[in-house]
């Protein structure tokens, strides 16, 4: 039984065990039927023609793992920022670890999903804004089918939220191969102002393939910090999707972070719905072996006088693989657009490879769009000119590849995740490099 076939027979099971008066039965149902219908996306659709996903389906997942892990916090607490204060959202194998996590529900909601798609006291929100701009497509449909668990992020208006959340998802390997699909939804009203931090580590080298969408809503004026963190282990594979709406004078910015894990792909999209909207994609992707990162992105103008920037850096070592396939849409409507797009990527290694589609569709003619990308080795006589100055050829290596990725680093409003960011890329380039941001 390949892993369609054992999703869909499991369907029922999952039905048996979830409320079917909730407030999402008929949605889960519309989605598994889309599922059903297209399948597993393969590299016949365009934007899968890069990044095969045979070697990881062909793993036996367990889809709902039973068996209750605890953690200590000393084994997992260098997973976490843990430099400031935070709210925390912990996950193990799937489900909520109400010990490892601080949620509350004073001022605002930080809490589970299961919650919000279940109680009374959440219809509303949940009718307004659950799977409203998730797209319909094979993972997301997957994971809208089977959505019971996640983090809920509702954050009224004219609030700030005084401290960064973190949104993390541990898995233990007490399965030989676990498949997990997390469903988050954050919604921040007008005027309200929200920094979260999300990452998924596995605990284990046995197999991990994790389906994850988020559906982001900024309402007016409201400011969302996103910053993903991914460096997982070499036997866990990743497919990120990403839904993100705003409204009029909004800002919000995703930062992701690519070192680690078998495959990852990240879908990252932003719908504009008014003017004075400001969208910001940056990304920091550093491989080795045969890893493989695909960042795929989209940005709809469709209203005038916005914004958009996107700046991916890309480092490939060994035999790895990048793909970065970034497209702007700007419609006949969304005059006064402001759209720039940057990707520019090292190869290390001459067996190391990257794929690059920038694309830009224009129908409006009073627009400032720019996009350009860049795919080359460090500069041999940079590299030289340190080396006379007593730097050795290691360090000299990685300070250049440190420098080419600071304009993304240096945009990370959080400092204590600036920090760590540069220790893991100082670990992934095998130095120290001796100072922090």
């Amino acid at each position: 039984m390949d892993l369609k076939d054992k999703i869909v027979s499991s369907y029922v099971a999952f039905e048996d065990k979830v409320n079917l008066n909730s407030n999402v039965h008929e949605i889960r149902s519309k989605a598994f039927q889309n599922f059903e219908d297209l399948g597993f996306p393969t590299r016949k659709l365009e934007a899968w023609k890069y990044t095969s996903l045979n070697s990881v389906l062909s793993e036996d997942y367990s889809l709902f793992p039973s068996k209750e892990v605890s953690i200590d916090l000393a084994d997992v607490k260098k997973y976490f920022i843990h430099d400031i204060d935070t709210y925390k959202v912990v996950f193990i194998d799937g489900k909520y670890s109400s010990f490892l996590s601080e949620t509350t529900h004073e001022a605002f909601d930080v809490c589970l999903m299961s919650s919000a798609l279940t109680k009374p006291k959440y219809k509303a929100v949940i009718e307004n804004y659950f799977n409203k701009v998730a797209k319909q497509d094979n993972l997301t449909s997957l994971n809208t089918a089977f959505a019971k668990e996640g983090a809920y992020i509702y954050i009224p208006r004219n609030t700030e939220v005084e401290k960064p959340i973190q949104i993390i998802n541990f898995t233990t390997g007490s399965e030989e191969a676990t498949m997990l699909q997390p469903r988050n939804l954050i919604v921040a009203e007008q005027n309200a102002h929200v920094q979260i931090i999300e990452r998924h580590q596995s605990l284990t080298s046995n197999a991990v393939l994790t389906n994850s969408v988020t559906e982001v809503f900024a309402d007016r004026h409201a400011t969302v910090d996103y910053y993903k963190i991914q460096n997982d282990e070499i036997t866990a594979s990743l497919v990120d999707n990403t839904y993100i709406e705003q409204q009029s004078e909004s800002t919000v910015s995703v930062h992701t972070f690519s070192f680690g894990g078998k495959i990852t792909r990240n879908n990252l999209n932003f719908y504009q719905k008014g003017e004075h909207i400001n969208s910001i994609l940056k990304g920091v992707t550093i491989l080795e072996g045969k890893q493989h990162v695909d960042h795929h992105t989209l940005v709809h103008h469709i209203e005038p006088n916005c914004e958009s920037h996107q700046d991916y850096k890309g480092i490939y070592d060994e035999r790895s693989t990048g793909v970065f396939n970034g497209k702007v849409v700007v419609e006949k409507e969304a005059q006064k657009t402001n759209a720039y797009q940057q990707n520019n990527n090292v190869l290390v290694s001459d067996k190391a490879t990257m794929n690059a589609k920038p694309q830009l569709e224009i129908f409006a003619d009073d627009v400032r769009c720019s996009h350009g990308c860049t795919i080359g080795q460090l500069d041999d006589q940079a590299l030289f000119y340190m080396q006379q100055r007593g730097i050795p050829l290691k360090e000299a290596r990685a300070l250049l590849m440190y420098a080419f990725a600071n304009t993304v680093l240096e945009s990370v409003k959080i400092p204590e995740v600036q920090n760590r960011i540069t220790k893991i890329i100082a670990h992934k380039l095998g130095v120290n490099i001796g100072f922090d941001l």
